[in-house]
């Protein structure tokens, strides 16, 4: 009779024959070691098995999907960045992610390796009206597919003082739309206040004393036109790429963004201005004159237009460049929440020492003033959102369809 040959293996999962006491060893007939080899090895080809970590065949395998009327190239499916797609959509996360692995089950379980954008879409309309997401969302599908093959450069500004949500509502509305430009002026707002030779005074603009309300807004707007100079390169960059940014910040005024000062439209840049760069004090009536009431009547003209006409700001330029679509989006709290978050706001900074954080009432009170002028543009067409801890979710749905329509309307207006 033959004797057994004892061969360790790695799996204890294995039928065991012979246990030893003193180890964990299993061992098997030699024979049934080679049909285990053969089946780890019949295993290994085509596809890789699963592993712990939830891999399966459908991750390693590639679909080519092809472009263009003679399918002269292509891209490889990727379900990260359809499910991303499917989100934009308003279609929730979790249900994208698993629209995005059951149309890659269907090609890959049908060999379908290779197909046309059109017959993927098909397949992948057909699972979305399956998981009960109809035409609506079929339509908001095509609509963001066209608008990102056009490459409309989209600029969403998110404005407000302090603690109103901005950051929050921003990173959140770059997570849905699948944006991931998304510039902070706060951060520039400090470079150009500490920076050497700074164009900015050295104390925020909230933390100092003025005669009037007029005086701080004519401050305020000279600021945010300083800010808005060094985000020029980065505007540039994204209008010249035509990616879509949003930016977020206090420093942030809509009349700016909106208008074509001096026959420049918002995405050309322009060279700072040398006196505002080194003494800003010298040019206070100059600054004034910039944002006499005159100045700011042609501001308003531009966005009632926008707001008569139902449509988002879309230019075009005599050679038929488009200019960006700019969707202005204004966050306020209610009185009472908002005056408790900046009072836990201003307890922990110490803006200087010439202006002692105590006087927390004059630090109030001057934001108040700006987020007073902010709201202002209510009356001229901007959307002006009502931010809530209770009814968050809400108003964060309601500013991702306000968004779809304005990029829809923008498409249109860009096909006239």
């Amino acid at each position: 009779m033959k004797k057994d040959k004892s061969v360790l293996i790695a799996s204890p999962s294995r039928t065991t024959r012979t246990k030893s006491s003193s180890s964990n060893r299993v061992y098997v007939p030699e024979e049934e070691e080679e049909e285990s080899e053969k089946r780890q090895i019949s295993n290994d080809f085509p596809f890789p098995m699963a592993t712990r970590n939830g891999s399966s065949k459908y991750d390693f395998v590639k679909v080519k999907v092809w472009l263009g009327d003679n399918a002269d190239h292509y891209y490889v499916l990727s379900r990260f960045l359809l499910s991303r797609m499917l989100t934009v959509t308003k279609i929730p996360n979790h249900v994208a992610l698993k629209i995005a692995l059951e149309l890659k089950k269907l090609l890959i379980d049908n060999s379908l390796l290779d197909v046309s954008q059109s017959d993927l879409e098909a397949n992948l309309f057909k699972l979305m009206e399956r998981r009960g997401y109809g035409q609506e969302y079929i339509n908001r599908y095509k609509m963001m597919t066209r608008f990102h093959h056009q490459r409309v450069p989209l600029v969403i500004l998110v404005c407000g003082t302090a603690c109103v949500g901005k950051s929050t509502i921003a990173t959140q509305l770059g997570q849905r739309l699948n944006l991931p430009n998304v510039l902070q002026t706060d951060m520039v707002y400090e470079l150009l206040r500490t920076s050497t030779d700074a164009p900015l005074t050295s104390s925020p603009i909230w933390a100092r004393d003025f005669a009037s309300s007029e005086e701080l807004i004519t401050e305020f707007c000279r600021e945010c036109r300083i800010v808005r100079k060094g985000l020029a390169g980065d505007l540039k960059k994204a209008m010249k790429d035509g990616k879509p940014i949003i930016i977020e910040g206090m420093h942030v005024d809509p009349s700016i963004y909106l208008m074509d000062e001096e026959n420049k439209s918002p995405h050309k840049a322009s060279k700072p201005d040398e006196n505002d760069l080194k003494d800003p004090e010298n040019n206070a009536e100059m600054i004034k004159a910039e944002v006499s009431s005159e100045k700011l009547d042609k501001h308003s003209d531009v966005v009632d237009q926008a707001a008569d006409e139902n449509k988002p700001i879309l230019r075009r330029e005599k050679s038929g460049v488009t200019e960006p679509v700019i969707i202005p989006i204004v966050l306020k709290m209610a009185e009472f929440d908002h005056k408790a978050l900046l009072e836990e706001w201003i307890s922990s900074r110490k803006f200087s020492d010439k202006y002692p954080i105590q006087e927390k009432d004059k630090v109030i009170s001057n934001l108040k003033t700006i987020q007073d002028y902010l709201c202002s543009f209510k009356s001229q067409g901007l959307t002006v959102a009502n931010i809530s801890a209770t009814t968050f979710p809400q108003t964060l749905d309601w500013l991702h369809n306000h968004l779809l329509q304005c990029i829809e309307q923008g498409i249109e207006v860009n096909r006239m």
